[in-house]
C-alpha cells in the first residue's frame, strides 16, 4: 500500500525556450551570468535541508550519464546517498550502491515499488521520462526552473505528450541568479489513466 502522503514530483531546469539540454546532451549553458536584484538568494543551508527531504530520485539513462560526466570532472555526485533509480534498457556502470537500474513498466514501478517505500519521490530527467510520467498520470506536482537563456534547439523538457495535462499554479519564485522557479500541482495526479 502506498504512503497516504507520498508525492511524485517532476523537477527540471530548462532554458526559457524549453530545452533541458543541447541536442548532443551538453548542459554547458546551465551556468548563466544574469543578476536580478529583486530575487531571492539560494541559501546553501536551506538548499541542503531541502535536499534531505527527498527520499529517492528517478532519472533516465542520459541524465545518469550527464551526472557521471559531472562527477568525472570533479563536480561530485549531486544525489548524495539518496536512492537513485535509473530507467534504462542499457548496461550502465553502477558507481555506488545507492544507484539501481529498472527497465520495466513505469506505472507499475511507481505505484508498486516506489510509493509504498518512499514519501517524496523526485523525477529529475530527462524529457522522455518526464513526458511518460505525465502521460500516465503518475506525477503529483511539476517543478520547473527556468534559466535566463535561450539556446534555440535541443532536447525538450516534455517529450511524447499525446494529450493535454492540466496544471494548477502553486508557487512562483524569482532568484538573484535570474532563474524563475514554478511549482504546479498536476490536476489529474495519480489517475494512472491515459484516457
Amino acid at each position: 500500500m502506498a504512503h497516504a502522503d507520498s508525492r511524485v514530483t517532476i523537477h527540471m531546469a530548462a532554458s526559457l525556450d524549453g530545452f533541458i539540454a543541447r541536442k548532443d546532451g551538453r548542459v554547458d549553458w546551465l551556468e548563466t551570468s544574469d543578476e536580478f536584484a529583486g530575487g531571492e538568494s539560494m541559501d546553501p543551508e536551506f538548499v541542503a535541508a531541502f535536499l534531505k527531504t527527498i527520499d529517492c530520485y528517478v532519472m533516465g539513462s542520459r541524465t545518469y550519464e550527464t551526472a557521471l560526466h559531472f562527477e568525472s570532472k570533479g563536480l561530485g555526485w549531486a544525489y548524495g546517498d539518496t536512492p537513485t533509480f535509473v530507467l534504462t534498457h542499457r548496461q550502465l556502470p553502477q558507481i555506488r550502491e545507492t544507484v539501481l537500474f529498472y527497465s520495466g513498466d513505469l506505472a507499475q514501478f511507481v505505484t508498486e515499488r516506489l510509493r509504498p517505500k518512499f514519501r517524496n519521490i523526485w523525477f529529475v530527467g530527462g524529457g522522455t521520462v518526464a513526458g511518460e510520467c505525465l502521460r500516465l498520470g503518475l506525477a503529483d506536482e511539476l517543478r520547473y526552473s527556468i534559466l535566463p537563456i535561450l539556446i534555440g534547439d535541443g532536447i525538450p523538457f516534455f517529450e511524447k505528450l499525446d494529450k493535454d495535462v492540466a496544471l494548477h499554479l502553486m508557487e512562483v519564485k524569482a532568484y538573484k541568479s535570474g532563474m524563475v522557479a514554478l511549482c504546479y500541482r498536476c490536476v489529474e495526479a495519480g489517475s494512472g489513466s491515459d484516457a
